[in-house]
């Protein structure tokens, strides 16, 4: 295989989570009769760019489909994040009517609708279907479309170029990064502003998020990467902050090679501080499978000391996260009976690989679990508030990631 970006040869290896079915491939009960599809899944670093990248094995449209399950708007915090950010772009960069805000991956317009709501004009991006009609649902003007540089022509031709454009989680996701890019260089106005959010690769690294690699993820980001792959597709970085969400993110601040605005000292000190940290070294990448293997079989120890003790265990959040984790431990409903989750798109399918069954929260309540393992751990705190009744009956929470906690 040769890298995204810089078609180098990719020789050096990053993890290998051996196979797994996409990530939100959720079963339904008739899909339950059906063979699955696995793919091998294996991350790769290119040495000249540093991109790390997971293994080609299938289109894109194998993952991203019309029953595509994730819904932005179930979480609370995310929602409170996208409506700060909206405002925070708004007054930075002095964004009115006469304005257009464009984002890519809009998902259930859980952004659009805050700046719907501020009357500054808006268009979303959005392949899947089901996410789609949900932002529709909101009064919101969807494209439904995978983005790139037939999309961004298409757009400006139909006077459509944005002043701002937004790409939350979705840089990772985009199989060929370079079209990408090269769209959102195009689409962008001359004086426009772009803001991409993706988890920072030296998070992964330093607290063991292997969870969050998935078929879907095609990239795992620094900002060594992404400043090289801008530059080459008409981008430049004025500006980044680090952000909590998702274990650690970045949110980039960019605009076209022309622009005017400029560097950030941030930029330039974030960048030192990942090559100290060696991230442009092949040392850096070669310990993480040994922490995989640590995280892995620590999960797993707790999970069968738990069931020879009689000790009830469930999860919470059908995550892709938790779906990684599952299938690379080997968990299967014996040692999991459950997982529950408040979005009603998930509620009554099974867990892709490991078939466990997704239920609504209410099963919580109605099952007492000694033990809930939350998935998605990028959510704990928001989790742990909601399900507080859990504590009247002595039930205690659970994450694994960077290392086994009960709490």
């Amino acid at each position: 295989m040769k890298c995204r970006h810089c078609h180098a040869p990719l020789t050096l290896q990053f993890a290998d989570l051996g196979s797994a079915p996409p990530s939100n491939a959720y079963l339904t009960p008739d899909g339950l009769r059906r063979a699955e599809r696995w793919y091998p899944l294996r991350v790769l670093a290119c040495t000249s760019c540093w991109l790390v990248q997971t293994e080609d094995y299938a289109d894109a449209n194998e993952f991203f489909t019309d029953e595509y399950a994730y819904f932005s708007s179930y979480s609370q915090s995310w929602l409170e994040h996208a409506q700060r950010y909206v405002a925070m772009m708004a007054s930075r960069f002095r964004l009115n009517e006469r304005s257009l805000v464009v984002e890519l991956a809009a998902n259930d317009g859980y952004l659009l609708q805050f700046v719907k709501a501020a009357g500054i004009p808006c268009i979303g991006v959005e392949p899947t279907a089901s996410t789609a009609d949900s932002a529709r649902a909101k009064g919101i003007e969807i494209i439904q479309d995978f983005f790139g540089v037939r999309l961004a022509n298409a757009m400006v031709s139909n006077a459509q170029q944005a002043d701002v454009i937004a790409a939350n989680n979705v840089l990772a996701h985009v199989p060929d990064i370079n079209d990408f890019v090269r769209g959102v260089a195009l689409l962008l106005k001359p004086s426009g502003v772009a803001t991409f959010e993706f988890p920072h690769f030296l998070n992964l690294v330093a607290s063991c998020q292997f969870d969050t690699i998935y078929h879907e993820h095609y990239s795992y980001l620094s900002l060594t990467a992404v400043r090289g792959i801008f530059a080459c597709n008409g981008l430049e970085i004025f500006d980044v902050e680090e952000l909590p969400t998702h274990g650690g993110s970045l949110r980039v601040y960019a605009q076209r090679l022309s622009g005017s605005r400029e560097r950030s000292p941030a930029v330039d000190s974030l960048l030192k501080r990942e090559n100290q940290a060696g991230i442009t070294s092949q040392p850096y990448y070669a310990d993480f499978q040994r922490r995989i293997d640590a995280v892995k079989n620590q999960f797993l120890r707790f999970l069968l000391d738990a069931k020879k003790e009689g000790k009830s265990v469930a999860a919470y959040g059908a995550a892709a996260k938790g779906n990684t984790l599952l299938n690379y431990a080997g968990v299967r409903p014996d040692l999991l009976p459950f997982v529950v989750d408040r979005n009603p798109a998930k509620q009554g399918t099974y867990l892709p690989g490991s078939r466990i069954p997704v239920l609504s929260v209410d099963a919580i309540y109605e099952q007492r679990p000694d033990y809930i393992a939350i998935l998605p751990w990028n959510l704990r705190d928001e989790i742990m508030t909601s399900l507080a009744p859990v504590r009247q009956w002595g039930g205690k929470f659970v994450t694994v990631i960077p290392e086994l906690s009960v709490v």
